[in-house]
This record gives C-alpha cells, sequence and structure tokens, in this order.
C-alpha cells in the first residue's frame, strides 16, 4: 500500500468489529466506529489528522454504537450512510440494539449515499458500492488505485454475512457480491467488517458460498 494512504484496523466490542481509520494528506475518516472508540480518537491525535465523516457501511448496531461519541468529539464530521438505512441511526429494532441491554441510538445522517456516489478524501476517490442483503443499505467503499474494498459485513474470509436477521435476504447478498465484489480485479483486497482481510480472488476461488459448497437457503 503506497505510504501516503493510512488504513488502520481496530477491532473492539463482544463482536470483534473492526473499525478503520482512513488518513490520506491531512484528512481522515472513521468507517464503522462500534463499541469502544477512543483507540480510534487517540490515533487521529497522535497522527494529526482532521476528522471530515464518519462513514457507514451500514447500519447495525456493532457498526454504529461508535458514532455518538466520535460526533461529541468531532462536531462538525458528517455522519455519511445510504438512503435505505437512514432510520436504522434512530431506531433500536432496525439496528438490533434492542437485543441488548444497551439500545443504541445516533445523530441522524448528514449525506444519504447511494449506488455510483463517489466520495472524496483529499483527493482521493472512494466508490459507492451498493451491496444488499445482510441490510438493505450496506455498501462497500472502492478505492480502485489503491487496489481495496471496505466491505462492511457483506463479504468475509471463505465467508458472507448472516441472512437471518429481519431486514436481510441471503439470495440478495449472494447477487450483490457477485455483482459489486466479484466483478473487481482478482487481486483487489476486501477489509471486511470482521475477521481477516481476504482477496477477490480468493474468495472467487474458495467462498463456499460463492462456489456453491454452502447453500444459501433464505
Amino acid at each position: 500500500m503506497p505510504a501516503d494512504l493510512h488504513i488502520q484496523r481496530i477491532t473492539t466490542g463482544d463482536f470483534q468489529t473492526h473499525t478503520y481509520l482512513v488518513a490520506y494528506g491531512e484528512l481522515c475518516w472513521i468507517i464503522d466506529p462500534g463499541f469502544g472508540v477512543d483507540q480510534v480518537l487517540e490515533q487521529i491525535k497522535h497522527g494529526g489528522w482532521t476528522l471530515t465523516d464518519i462513514v457507514l457501511t451500514h447500519g447495525h448496531v456493532d457498526h454504529i454504537a461508535g458514532v455518538q461519541a466520535v460526533h461529541d468529539a468531532y462536531p462538525s464530521a458528517g455522519i455519511l450512510i445510504h438512503r435505505a438505512e437512514e432510520r436504522f441511526l434512530l431506531d433500536p429494532a432496525l439496528n438490533l440494539s434492542i437485543a441488548l441491554d444497551r439500545p443504541v441510538v445516533a445523530p441522524p445522517a448528514t449525506r444519504l449515499l447511494d449506488h455510483g456516489d463517489v466520495l472524496d478524501l483529499a483527493g482521493l476517490a472512494f466508490h459507492v458500492r451498493h451491496t444488499p442483503g445482510h441490510s438493505p443499505g450496506g455498501v462497500a467503499f472502492y478505492q480502485p488505485d489503491h487496489k481495496l474494498a471496505i466491505s462492511g459485513d457483506a463479504l468475509f474470509a471463505s465467508g458472507i454475512g448472516r441472512f437471518d436477521f429481519p431486514t436481510s435476504d441471503g439470495a440478495t447478498l449472494i447477487r450483490s457480491i457477485r455483482e459489486q465484489l466479484l466483478t473487481l480485479p482478482d487481486d483487489t483486497r476486501i477489509l471486511p467488517g470482521h475477521g481477516p482481510e481476504t482477496t477477490v480472488g480468493q474468495e472467487r476461488l474458495t467462498n463456499p458460498y460463492l462456489t456453491g459448497d454452502q447453500p444459501v437457503l433464505a
């Protein structure tokens, strides 16, 4: 990875969710701040970056639990989520936190994303790819120059996102992965919401949900 793009993965909470600090030039984003964001905030201060946006791959509780804390520390930062999940930030039933002892409500979005949008980080373009199925507004953020996609909970190393939630659909998820992620070059790094990173080529060849070895029934 070129030295001018800094990506740090911080894993927190009972669900071992990955929060990504993405910095380029003097600016940075936090992607999917989950439970426990103190380390991420410290890294921003240590790096001397300016946080411009809180960027969300989707609105499940383990990916948005830290939005309020980040917003409190950086109130001018934008909050970006796909328009299909605008209400997830405000509704503990939709974001699944109602099942926990600590229902989560985040501040409202400042920008609603659509498939095909291009987000700018200090001149570096990230392409928004809509990947519904795990949730209706799941997205991946694809950076072609650096050959990486931050994929949220759509695609994992040897797995895919859960599709047994009320707003999930397994067939839609498989179609999203095939159309929006497997169409990327094989050497594209996949930085998922949980577990180790992988590549498009590796998952194309070995992921049992994509080779047909593991059927998707829902």
